[in-house]
């Protein structure tokens, strides 16, 4: 099996604006302006969609079917054992053009309650240009406090209530189920997460979106803010979830262990990669693969590498993130 460089994969009339910053990185044609994402070796549909966000490899089938066809080659026994036929990875590339609203993602444990679903939304961001981000309240907060905060579409309380972060270029940016966040304007990154496509969202005012029909996951809000962390967070509890990423094969925060791993490479030459399922973003520089077909990664490549290829020797210079799904053990 052979890692397959993948093409843009940009759902269209998204509800923000943003994507310049993506055509630029890969080296594209300008997109619509509300193509402020590219989901990278995505098994997982836009909520309320059939297929839309899930990638289609250069053979045509969808990523999602060709890992149901060949588990153990995709993820390998032990993955498979523990988690299934299941990639446990979602990798966006996500351009701001604008602030996003104040939102949070459940957990395992609420979405395996309320719908019936493997995952929550756990996620977390490498900073690629750095701006303002959102993260965690500053003080305690009753849900009916929040509940009047979004029928009122009180924003500026919101925002107020929330600790803001500025974030600079290679720093990440840890985000645990349940705390409420939001992406400031300008920045952009590449963002791992939970395979799900689930939001509960306080803000939809000035955003294309149908807050009161579509920002409790068809739970109604009283439910769905049961979701919703209520309690503060410290400056120091804030920091835990926010670092200079720097290199090395481990540089998210621990807490992220047990739903995905990222590594940053500095290629000077060669690197060699430890087997199993990944996802590669190139994001300066040149790259060859070496081993099988040949493969040649640029800086705004991304690619998918099954388990089954073995170790990958990549020859050149630049810098790459390696994402993959949890260990098995």
């Amino acid at each position: 099996m052979d890692v397959i460089v993948l093409p843009s994969n940009r759902p269209r009339d998204r509800f923000y604006r943003g994507g310049r910053k993506i055509t630029e990185l890969r080296g594209e044609l300008p997109a619509g302006d509300r193509e402020p994402e590219d989901w990278v070796a995505s098994t997982t549909a836009l909520a309320g969609e059939e297929s839309l966000g899930v990638t289609v490899l250069p053979d045509g089938r969808s990523l999602k079917a060709a890992i149901e066809g060949q588990p153990e080659a995709w993820l390998g026994a032990a993955h498979l054992e523990r988690f299934g036929a299941d990639s446990r990875l979602l990798v966006k590339l996500l351009d701001a053009g604008q602030r996003l609203p104040v939102h949070a993602h459940p957990d395992a444990s609420f979405v395996a309650q309320h719908l019936g679903r493997t995952h929550g939304k756990a996620e977390a961001w490498y900073i690629l240009d750095g701006g303002v981000v959102y993260l965690g309240l500053k003080q305690d907060v009753r849900i009916d406090e929040l509940k009047s905060l979004l029928i009122n579409q009180d924003v500026d309380t919101m925002l107020s209530l929330l600790h803001e972060v500025d974030v600079h270029s290679g720093d990440i940016i840890y985000v645990p189920p349940g705390v409420l966040h939001a992406i400031g304007e300008g920045v952009f990154l590449v963002e791992l997460q939970e395979p799900e496509d689930l939001s509960i969202l306080l803000e939809w005012r000035d955003f294309e979106l149908d807050g009161e029909r579509d920002g409790h996951l068809g739970l109604g809000f009283d439910v769905a803010l049961a979701a919703v962390e209520c309690r503060s967070r410290s400056n120091q509890e804030v920091r835990t979830l926010w670092h200079s990423g720097g290199f090395g094969s481990s540089i998210l925060p621990k807490a992220a262990d047990p739903y995905f791993r990222l590594e940053h490479v500095e290629l000077d030459g060669q690197a060699t990669l430890d087997p199993g399922f990944a996802v590669l973003v190139m994001l300066t520089g040149k790259a060859e693969l070496e081993g099988g077909r040949p493969v040649r990664l640029r800086g705004g490549s991304t690619a998918v590498a099954p388990n089954a290829y073995g170790r990958l020797v990549l020859r050149g210079h630049g810098e790459v993130l390696v994402c993959r799904p949890p260990r098995p053990w």
